[in-house]
């Protein structure tokens, strides 16, 4: 045996965060009220470095999106969405890239195109005021959604492209969003299509594959056999997300407005807001207007 020589050990794969992790030992600053970022000397410039073994690239025809690459911008909100945590968002970070290589059936392809029909039928809108918390708020029509021309697949698709859009914004990276689902018009033919490998996908999103934070999610107008579907969902949520559901029934107006003022939602839900068809055009038109954007972070090669 040859001595004098120890075997050196393979570098650690290092965190694009790693430049925001203080000493071991010293105390970790804290973001500046209500500005939900470190200072400038602070945080330096991030690394622009891919996860490895997160899973992007992982099949063929798919790549890293472009806008991705060397973004602080990127990597900045996975920050945010865990409180300035590095090692929390390290693990977003890899989940996120991990979830969208093994989903492309969701997530692959973000151009609008393939969702026209369900944005121009009024499925999404997305109200002009947040919230008193500073929160996004999204809609989403059942009735809207014909399960004979569009898969579930394709439902979520709108869903993470409007996320994609909005996690851009500083506010709602600070102050996450919150969803109302109108379940008015759910069938059996959307039950069938919600399976076990489905709504696995969806929960990981909501828990910990995407850099918003889901402050509420609102069921109005679920009938009696939605609550099968939602139970095959139940066991993939966190403890923290079930906490933040709330099912309101038919009879929804007064414990709805107890989260949203009559100001901010639309004529169709007791509001005093614009009607869902003209915040269902005015999110389209963005949607439309944003199709650069989304094509540069598709994961199609």
């Amino acid at each position: 045996m040859q001595r004098g020589k120890s075997r050196v050990p393979p570098p650690v794969p290092r965190s694009p965060f790693a430049r925001h992790e203080p000493p071991r030992g010293a105390r970790q600053p804290q973001p500046a009220a209500g500005r939900g970022a470190p200072s400038e000397s602070r945080r330096g410039r991030l690394e622009a470095q891919s996860p490895r073994g997160s899973g992007e690239g992982g099949r063929r025809g798919l790549a890293p999106p472009a806008a991705f690459r060397l973004s602080d911008a990127h990597l900045v909100r996975f920050l945010r969405a865990r409180d300035f945590d590095a090692e929390l968002a390290w693990h977003l970070l890899k989940n996120y890239h991990k979830w969208r290589a093994e989903c492309p059936e969701m997530s692959a392809d973000l151009r609008p195109y393939s969702i026209l029909g369900l944005l121009h039928k009024g499925y999404h809108g997305v109200l002009k005021e947040r919230d008193p918390t500073g929160s996004k708020v999204l809609i989403y029509r059942i009735a809207r959604w014909d399960p004979k021309k569009f898969t579930a697949f394709d439902v979520f698709r709108v869903s993470l492209i409007t996320s994609e859009l909005i996690v851009r914004e500083l506010e709602t990276q600070q102050n996450g969003v919150k969803v109302i689902f109108d379940l008015q018009g759910w069938r059996f033919a959307h039950a069938f299509q919600i399976s076990p490998t489905v709504a696995k996908r969806i929960a990981a999103v909501l828990t910990d594959s995407f850099p918003l934070k889901v402050r509420g999610i609102h069921l109005i107008n679920e009938p009696l056999f939605f609550h099968p579907v939602f139970t095959i969902i139940k066991p993939f949520l966190s403890e923290k997300i079930k906490a933040r559901i709330h099912m309101h029934g038919c009879n929804y107006s007064q414990s709805l407005q107890q989260h949203f003022p009559t100001s901010i939602l639309p004529e169709e839900y007791c509001g005093e807001a614009a009607s869902m068809e003209e915040l269902s055009k005015e999110w389209t038109d963005f949607i439309m207007e944003s199709e650069s954007y989304l094509q540069s972070i598709s994961l199609l090669g």
